[in-house]
């Protein structure tokens, strides 16, 4: 809603005061795990609603990232990477954002950092819809690992624009490094490693921000069946890239937080009592001096990429059928994004010193 303060976990006056809303007239702010009420009518009548948490902090809870420190990362259409902060409400100075996990009953709240890319699943979508470089989503693999690098190119999937860390509404996709031998194994790939060097930069932020390296990072979402790409990513971040043998990890979160509700713990969601859930595990192997120069090079990429708004042009031959009816979920999230900053602004005009930033 953007009218909590995710300090004091109430309805904050001033945000209420901007938006118009009576505060009266909002319900009562209750913990993830509580019992919200009961379903009234159908075939589930009498059933407790238990649960009350977002989608990413649920994949949170369900790849069981409950200490201080640990990270998940989930890649769908685009990209939604959430570090455990635990009741350190941190505020970030490398572009992420900061958000409350959950709130198990009377403990205490548990804080998280998030980051986020604006184009992950989405990248092979286009390679598939607008290039047509590849038949289907699940080639990737196939046609990626039929090279064994790039080949120097680099691809800045910033379709419309760059969220995390760098938030640049100006920057513009490009694939660059191209010679007269590049293939389309090596775009594919280098679309691929786009999205790695991108989770990369954010789990740098994450370190920086925290004071603490991750050892290992957990993912799910539809690209983690891409055995190719959960590697690339290990080699990339440098890290262990864990992957659970159940994928539905949001609905799985969403369960232990209800089950909670009830009293009915399926795993101890304890820190310090941590369940793996079977883990299939991935480990860097390339060394540091290569990932560095890597990093390096996509660094230079994504500074090309700035800069780059155009004028209006003619946009109805462009883009497959399906999307011309489509407001995609990074316009949405550019929307959300601009209203944030908007409040933000008005609320450091009413008070510099807001209890809440």
């Amino acid at each position: 809603t953007m009218l909590m303060n995710i300090r004091n976990l109430k309805w904050d006056p001033l945000l209420c005061e901007f938006f118009g809303i009576p505060e009266h007239i909002l319900p009562e702010i209750k913990s993830s795990a509580t019992i919200f009420g009961y379903i009234s009518k159908g075939i589930l009548q009498g059933v407790a609603v238990g649960a009350v948490i977002g989608d990413q902090q649920a994949a949170l809870v369900g790849q069981q990232c409950l200490a201080k420190g640990t990270a998940k990362s989930t890649y769908g259409t685009g990209c939604f990477i959430l570090y455990n902060t635990g009741d350190d409400l941190a505020y970030s100075r490398n572009g992420l954002l900061t958000t409350v996990a959950y709130k198990w009953n009377d403990d205490d709240v548990v804080y998280a950092l998030e980051g986020s890319i604006a184009i992950a699943g989405e990248c092979i979508k286009w390679l598939r819809d607008n290039l047509e470089l590849i038949p289907d989503s699940k080639s990737t693999e196939t046609i990626a690992a039929s090279v064994k690098d790039t080949g120097g190119v680099y691809f800045v999937p910033a379709f419309s624009g760059l969220f995390a860390p760098y938030w640049r509404s100006d920057a513009r996709g490009l694939i660059m490094g191209m010679t007269q031998y590049t293939t389309k194994a090596h775009i594919v790939r280098a679309a691929l490693e786009g999205i790695c060097y991108q989770t990369r930069e954010i789990i740098d932020a994450m370190y920086v921000d925290s004071g603490v390296r991750l050892s290992k990072l957990k993912v799910d979402g539809g690209m983690a069946n891409n055995t190719l790409f959960l590697q690339m990513l290990a080699d990339i971040v440098g890290i262990n890239v864990d992957t659970p043998r159940l994928f539905e990890t949001t609905a799985l979160g969403a369960a232990l937080a209800a089950g909670k509700a009830k009293g009915i713990d399926l795993f101890k969601l304890d820190p310090e009592n941590e369940i793996e859930t079977g883990m299939t595990s991935y480990t860097p192997r390339i060394q540091g001096k290569q990932r560095e120069e890597n990093f390096s090079a996509w660094k230079k990429a994504v500074i090309k990429s700035f800069d780059r708004t155009t004028p209006p042009f003619d946009t109805e031959n462009q883009g497959s059928k399906r999307d011309k009816t489509h407001l995609s979920s990074t316009t949405v999230a550019w929307i959300a994004l601009t209203s944030v900053f908007g409040v933000l602004l008005y609320m450091a005009s009413r008070n510099s010193k807001s209890h809440l930033f």
